[in-house]
């Protein structure tokens, strides 16, 4: 047996929190040194531990242990839309919070799925088809032939095109 050198064995390399090897791609998928990390139980521990740092940077805060992780476009998933009793439509993400959309940020991908910022601003979140379809419900044409979003008895215009969502579907 050979004494230990120091360095990763032959095919391997040593993580470090600046370089873990960990990304999230722009379909949500986690990944590890280019492998997918398919573990349900895994993949909601760093969903859940997704935070974004006061400089900007996407890391994986576990108990004491942390790392950074790239992200390549959305860093979070919107997976349930909700009409509050206050009459705002709330999102439930990934990492299992809730906030209140920010209607001024929803967008359609070149791919057709929805996506808006979070975290006050500072992230990007992506639609899943459940909740694409939900935000849809709450969705009419006004008088005008504009989008609007009903929330109870309240309504705001929506920044997207009913001729754009048509398309994308």
């Amino acid at each position: 047996m050979q004494p230990p050198t120091g360095q990763p064995p032959p095919g391997k390399r040593w993580h470090t929190r600046e370089d873990s090897g960990i990304r999230l791609d722009a379909a949500l998928r986690w990944w590890h040194d280019d492998e997918p990390i398919e573990h349900p139980k895994i993949i909601e521990l760093f969903n859940a531990s997704l935070v974004l740092d006061d400089d900007g940077r996407y890391q994986l805060r576990i108990a004491p242990d942390w790392c950074y992780v790239q992200v390549e476009d959305a860093a979070y998933e919107v997976r349930t839309v909700d009409v509050t009793s206050d009459e705002r439509v709330s999102l439930r993400l990934s990492d299992r919070t809730a906030e209140a959309l920010d209607l001024g940020s929803l967008q359609l991908s070149p791919d057709g799925v929805l996506t808006c910022r979070v975290k006050q601003g500072r992230a990007k979140a992506r639609f899943s088809r459940d909740a694409q379809y939900q935000f849809g419900e709450l969705l009419e044409e006004s008088p005008e032939g504009h989008l609007v979003l009903r929330a109870g008895q309240r309504h705001w215009e929506v920044p997207l095109s009913l001729e754009a969502l048509q398309a994308a579907t």
